[in-house]
């Protein structure tokens, strides 16, 4: 079988949960004979290493643009890099050329994904979507701010009426969704739709190996300090500000705290402002700042399970891939109230969960976390079981060779009738 995956954007340089839970589909793919072909937006040379590329997949590079007049050029690189809805030129050929395609299954919306589903119907092959980012599952806050940053003539507008794109879930044969509550959203819309919950994936076992020498031979500040770490892209939509404001508090009752913001930058500007917050603060000694870490790189996992606590102060969170990583480090979980957080976390029973609006719950959970070990072992081992027995990723891919197989008869099923 082999699977072409069309993805919005694909930069190792700015390597986040969204990259990493489609290398774990890709590898678990593969060790059920399943190729993988990847297709994503040219990039400039000199991004590092492909670890898409290592693990076994052939990876395309197509032409794309942000196909609006009137921005300037920081404005489209931040689009590029989180958002936008690029138009491709090239793809729709590319695509209708790569041999030997059972399945397009594609990662993203918009007109790149209308092309995809253009090729998928000319070619009758089963066509697959996969919503990562939220599309009714999206907080009002984050709503209005992508209808505040739409400005220019959005000339590409013409080729996603070309292309269907609007018809993407009517057409697709299964829509895939990371959490309950985008799928209920979506069944509600399309009934009669194939839509299924397919949850992202950890290598549970990857994570018990002993990493903490290396993320203290890196990090020298972690050092005789407890520590408190955020793992995600340095983004507004991860609200590592709102942490940055609770520090000078989380410091008055925790002094021997650090707190470690793990990931790399999509919003240049946003750590500017970052940064000098904590000088402005005099916090630079005491909020740390990693860039962005390679998967599975043993200085992250040992930032995990060096971590008295991990913290999700997101917006939005679809899923919360870090939360399970978190879980198979051992390690507790203090999250914001998102739908992803919220779908994987018991308080109680397997962590924390708080609101934005009521800080003083934060603060609660981070007391408990830092000042009863017990309870923070007791939590971090109840969401490693859960790891274990729900999400490893050899189960989650298999789940999805069983729908593609299943489409793929489907449509045998139809051109065999269609020609009788």
């Amino acid at each position: 079988m082999r699977v072409v995956h069309l993805l919005r954007k694909y930069n190792p340089a700015e390597w986040g949960g969204t990259e990493t839970a489609l290398q774990r589909l890709f590898v678990g793919l593969r060790q059920h004979d399943v190729d993988s072909v990847v297709y994503c937006p040219r990039i400039p040379p000199g991004s590092g290493e492909d670890p898409l590329a290592r693990a076994g997949c052939a990876v395309r590079r197509f032409d794309s643009c942000v196909p609006v007049w009137g921005l300037s050029p920081r404005r489209k690189e931040e689009m590029i890099a989180v958002g936008g809805n690029l138009l491709s030129f090239n793809l729709p050929v590319r695509l209708w050329r790569e041999a030997s395609v059972s399945v397009i299954h594609t990662h993203t919306l918009g007109r790149l994904g209308g092309a995809a589903l253009r090729v998928a119907k000319c070619r009758r092959l089963p066509f697959v979507v996969t919503i990562h980012g939220g599309v009714f599952d999206l907080p009002a806050v984050l709503k209005s701010a992508y209808r505040a940053a739409r400005r220019g003539w959005e000339w590409g507008r013409l080729f996603g009426f070309l292309f269907q794109a609007r018809r993407l879930f009517v057409d697709a044969d299964a829509i895939l969704a990371c959490n309950a509550i985008e799928a209920d959203a979506l069944r509600a819309r399309h009934p009669a739709k194939r839509v299924l919950v397919q949850p992202h994936g950890v290598p549970a076992e990857r994570y018990r190996t002993d990493c903490r020498a290396a993320a203290r031979a890196a990090f020298p500040a972690l050092s005789d300090r407890r520590l408190l770490l955020c793992v995600g892209r340095i983004d507004p939509v991860k609200n590592q500000g709102w942490l940055i404001e609770q520090a000078p508090e989380i410091f008055r009752r925790h002094p021997r705290v650090l707190l470690v913001l793990a990931g790399a930058c999509t919003q240049a500007d946003y750590l500017a402002t970052l940064q000098q917050s904590c000088r402005a603060g005099g916090l630079q000694d005491r909020v740390l700042f990693t860039g962005g870490l390679p998967p599975e790189d043993p200085r992250l996992i040992g930032l995990l399970q060096t971590a008295d606590a991990v913290v999700l102060p997101s917006l939005s969170e679809t899923f919360g891939l870090v939360i399970l990583e978190a879980w198979a480090a051992g390690r507790p979980v203090i999250a914001q109230r998102t739908s992803g957080a919220s779908a994987l976390i018991q308080p109680g029973q397997n962590g924390w969960l708080f609101d934005l609006a009521r800080p003083e719950d934060f603060h609660a959970a981070v007391d408990q976390a830092l000042d009863q070990p017990a309870l923070a072992t007791r939590y971090g081992a109840a969401g490693a079981e859960r790891v274990r027995r729900d999400f490893d990723t050899g189960m989650l891919a298999g789940k999805a060779k069983a729908l593609y197989a299943e489409l793929i008869e489907e449509k045998h099923a139809l051109r065999h009738s269609a020609r009788r």
